[in-house]
């Protein structure tokens, strides 16, 4: 029993929408065993960013692994692993390697690369084939090449995916959140951007890296408690929760569950 039950604090997402989706950057299996105890119930992914996966025993990866799907959280390797094993012809041992690790998602991502449409489409495919929920992520890592991207290619980008059979998309903001995606260089949102987005895909598709508290209470406030987050860190996701249910002062009075 959860303490001060009395308290109305619940939330009650619609399936695949109030995503928490976590990135972990290299914890210990004891770290992520301490870590599921307390916030277990509050992630749904977690992320082992970029290209880490690679760092891991097999032994190790395994155990964390299962740790995550003891909790039901779906674990899933970084989009640059993947683009790396695009980019030396070694996607087909990649995916096998990911399944018998135990992995339940795959990202697809080009932030770092060129990723032909085409190859993009035929990607998802085989994720979804090999029994891998799909997440891609549209945006560039380089601010700069990100900047270069209309909003309307983007939007193109997010549907392009959603009818291939993405179960999600992520907007792309790195661990920073700062001078990429609907962040400025500050790390504040640019709000017309967002509503673009909202206006001309599914957005309960959509989960918005927000690695700032700022941009975390924006999207609670604006789009609703049950707004897909990611990018989050470990230490945030019990800080995230509460303001999900208004029980921090920068949502308290002011969420609907």
């Amino acid at each position: 029993m959860q303490a001060f039950n009395f308290l109305t604090h619940d939330r009650k997402p619609l399936p695949g929408t109030g995503i928490t989706m976590m990135l972990d950057k290299g914890l210990g299996t004891r770290a992520v065993e301490d870590l599921l105890k307390i916030s277990g119930s509050y992630i749904d992914l977690a992320k082992l960013g970029w290209g880490t996966s690679a760092l891991y025993n097999k032994d190790i990866i395994m155990e964390k692994i299962n740790l995550y799907r003891t909790y039901d959280v779906i674990p899933y390797p970084g989009g640059t692993l993947l683009e790396t094993a695009y980019i030396q012809d070694k996607l087909d041992q990649f995916l096998l390697e990911a399944q018998q690790l135990g992995f339940g998602a795959i990202e697809i991502s080009d932030g770092t690369i060129e990723l032909p449409i085409e190859d993009r489409i035929e990607i998802i495919g085989k994720v979804k084939d090999g029994g891998f929920k799909a997440i891609t992520e549209v945006g560039k890592k380089d601010p700069q090449k990100d900047k270069e991207i209309k909003l309307q290619r983007k939007v193109e980008m997010i549907n392009e995916d959603i009818d291939s059979g993405a179960d999600w998309i992520i907007m792309e903001a790195r661990e920073g959140g700062k001078g990429i995606g609907v962040y400025d260089d500050k790390g504040n949102v640019k709000e017309e951007e967002v509503q673009f987005f909202m206006d001309n895909t599914k957005p309960e598709m959509i989960i918005w890296e927000a690695p700032q508290k700022n941009q975390q209470v924006y999207f609670i406030l604006n789009l609703g408690v049950n707004v897909n987050l990611g990018n989050i860190a470990p230490e945030e996701i019990i800080s995230l929760e509460t303001m999900r249910r208004g029980l921090r002062g920068d949502t308290l009075g002011k969420v609907n569950w």
